[in-house]
């Protein structure tokens, strides 16, 4: 049976009679009840509307339709009441707060009878859906005109509470929560900017009269008073991120504007308040290390960039406290490793391998003519408690250095070795530096505990290389039980006599490039696919290696054409007429950086513990609003990383989409655990 054609003037007219109903009910407003089933009939007209044949079609009027009556709402009802209010600062809230929860109740109801058209017309021409535009328009046909009053009412009524005046703090948090629901950009740009600005002004104020009329202990007891009071209000009705800030703030007002005030007061007075003078240090000594880090910034770039960990080293030496101020030293080692926890995570960019390189440097003896001492070790040990967070990230540059420094027989001394490691491991645990090495003349065995993930490839050996692994495979076998050898060939070294023209020259190259040489010994001429086929190597790592043997400063092979890449169609020949000063010279490999691939993982597996923590917390409360629900985790995850909170918010986008949670229907703040 086929439908009558709806015109689009006499559906809309039937549409805008429910509209209207649901418009007067949100106003709270008498209006005769809408029955159920006038609400679905309105939907099949919606409906109808949007299947009939082309031009008949109607989706994009509708739609239209729907963004032109959220903006009517708008400007005739909503922005009229608030600009009613706005000389009264809770009128204005209050109306704000109550418009807010009525145009979501509003924008839900309208939407449902449109549902039709969210669900098919608005995916597939990838719209705004009616949700958004519904809160898209009261924020910015309404909000954004009186932003400037809104904030100037929250803030007049802060500047009341601190003051003594009782406020309603359960509207504030709604207000606040408006912000947030609104965007968290908008909280953070629009209030939260201007709301330290005036806690600065209000403290500034207050602080420069305290410090002139009282006491150092009247002063101090006011500042801890005072900062108790702004961190209730974080916990009243200020998002939580706002807290660090205000407490910032607050200390920056009453101890860093006014610190030679407070000094002299202090020696006047004789007595000293040793929790103050603590925080002082902190703040100076962070400064002072955020200065030795812009006067080696040229050094950094110059590829001296281990100076910096040796200036950072020497300042924490500089400033270590023992034995003084009396029994409150403890105080003071708190606030220098606060301090220097800043200057590694702020200042010290990469500080994990920097660290590993600084070791690395001063093992080898290349820092300077010194000896490495305990003493120096105990430094680089001590020095690593200050980047906890990313300690592992260490471990891992430090495994990689130790291989090469094993594998190619650079190392010093053994005992320097083992004197690192041993502190290491007393200082964080025998997880940290799990392994053993055991070194041979040609075969170097670690085991997995203390191998790094190197990126590696297959590749076939020639037959002498391969009769070298069988014999050490056997004799292995025959010397232990259950284990299985793993070769990482990436890591040799060969020495390969070349017979050139003019003399022999010995080639210090890889593993890997001594097989592309050796092929070489059969035939003068290869193109890329005979050695690719022959070798069974992929193609970035193969223009890898033929780049550093026929592209860079040794050319060992030559070939067509002579550009300065490799490609699919070129021909390598070996390069007869080569030839060095030094009858032996060591061809190197283009540095592959792998910090993105450590920082990489490192990452994936945060984002498994923080997906844990979740679903571990949701699981035990089922229902939890978002800033709580964020703070928990917060909490949860401190033991382990000091983890990020937009990546927290990432995964519980995440876990949404994967259904372990869902979205409160009346309020988008309230998450809900999905068995």
């Amino acid at each position: 049976m086929e439908h009558k054609i709806i015109d689009f003037e006499q559906g809309w007219e039937k549409i805008q009679i429910g509209i209207t109903a649901l418009k007067r009910k949100s106003e709270c407003l008498h209006v005769p009840e809408l029955l159920a089933q006038h609400t679905i009939d309105i939907y099949t007209i919606v409906y109808r509307m949007c299947t009939q044949k082309s031009p008949n079609d109607f989706s994009w009027p509708l739609y239209q339709k729907y963004c032109e009556t959220m903006e009517e709402h708008m400007n005739s009802t909503v922005l009229p009441a608030l600009n009613e209010k706005r000389g009264d600062e809770y009128m204005l809230l209050r109306e704000l707060v109550e418009r807010w929860s009525n145009h979501k109740t509003f924008v839900k109801s309208v939407s449902f009878l449109f549902l039709y058209l969210d669900r098919f017309f608005i995916v597939r021409r990838s719209l705004l859906s009616l949700e958004e535009v519904g809160l898209g328009c009261f924020r910015d046909l309404v909000y954004n005109k009186l932003q400037c009053k809104i904030r100037e009412a929250v803030l007049a009524l802060v500047d009341r509470e601190r003051e003594g005046e009782d406020i309603d703090r359960k509207l504030m948090k709604q207000v606040l929560e408006f912000y947030v629901e609104i965007g968290e950009e908008r909280y953070e740009e629009d209030f939260e900017s201007s709301m330290l600005k005036d806690t600065a002004s209000y403290y500034s104020c207050k602080a420069s009269s305290w410090i002139q009329e009282g006491s150092i202990d009247d002063y101090l007891l006011k500042f801890e008073e005072c900062l108790k009071k702004e961190k209730e209000r974080v916990t009243h009705y200020l998002h939580f991120s706002s807290e660090p800030n205000l407490v910032k703030v607050v200390e920056h007002e009453f101890f860093f504007v006014h610190e030679n005030q407070l000094l002299e007061k202090t020696h006047s007075e004789k007595q000293i308040s040793f929790g103050s003078i603590a925080k002082i240090f902190k703040q100076h000594v962070t400064e002072e290390g955020g200065e030795d880090n812009k006067a080696t910034n040229d050094q950094v770039a110059s590829a001296k960039e281990q100076v910096l960990i040796r200036k950072v080293i020497e300042l924490h030496e500089k400033y270590m406290v023992i034995e003084c101020f009396q029994n409150h030293s403890t105080l003071f080692y708190k606030a220098l490793k606060r301090a220097f926890e800043r200057l590694c995570s702020k200042a010290v960019a990469g500080s994990d391998e920097l660290l590993a390189t600084f070791c690395d440097k001063i093992i080898l003896k290349r820092w300077g003519s010194e000896e490495l001492s305990d003493e120096d070790i105990e430094k680089v040990v001590t020095f690593l408690a200050y980047i906890s967070d990313e300690k592992y990230l260490f471990a891992e540059f430090y495994r990689k250095k130790l291989t090469l420094r094993l594998l190619l027989n650079r190392g010093v001394s053994d005992d320097h070795e083992r004197s690192i490691l041993t502190k290491l491991k007393q200082q964080h645990g025998g997880q940290f530096t799990y392994g053993e090495n055991e070194i041979g003349l040609t075969v170097t065995l670690l085991t997995t505990g203390i191998w790094p993930s190197y990126k590696t490839f297959g590749i076939n050996l020639p037959s002498e290389m391969v009769k070298c692994v069988e014999v050490f495979k056997e004799f292995y076998e025959k010397k232990t039980k259950g284990r299985k050898l793993t070769w990482i060939h990436s890591l040799g070294t060969c020495h390969v006599n070349g017979l050139f023209d003019q003399k022999p020259i010995e080639l210090i190259v890889s593993t890997h490039q001594a097989v592309v040489l050796l092929l070489f010994n059969t035939r003068d001429k290869l193109s890329y696919n005979d050695i690719q086929t022959q070798l069974n190597v992929g193609h970035e790592d193969l223009v890898w290696l033929l780049h550093s043997l026929s592209c860079c400063k040794y050319k060992i092979l030559t070939k067509e054409p002579a550009t300065e890449t490799v490609s699919r169609t070129d021909v390598f020949e070996f390069n007869s007429k080569f030839t060095a000063r030094m009858c032996r010279i060591k061809i190197p490999l283009r540095h592959v950086d792998d910090r993105k691939k450590f920082i990489e993982n490192v990452d994936k597996d945060r984002r498994y513990a923080i997906d844990a923590a979740i679903v571990k917390i949701m699981k035990g409360r089922k229902a939890l609003g978002h800033q709580q629900l964020v703070s928990e985790c917060v909490g949860q995850l401190s033991r382990m990383f000091k983890p990020d909170i937009k990546a927290i918010k990432i995964r519980i986008d995440d876990l949404i989409t994967r259904d372990y949670l869902e979205r409160d229907m009346e309020n988008p703040n309230m998450f809900r655990y999905l068995a």
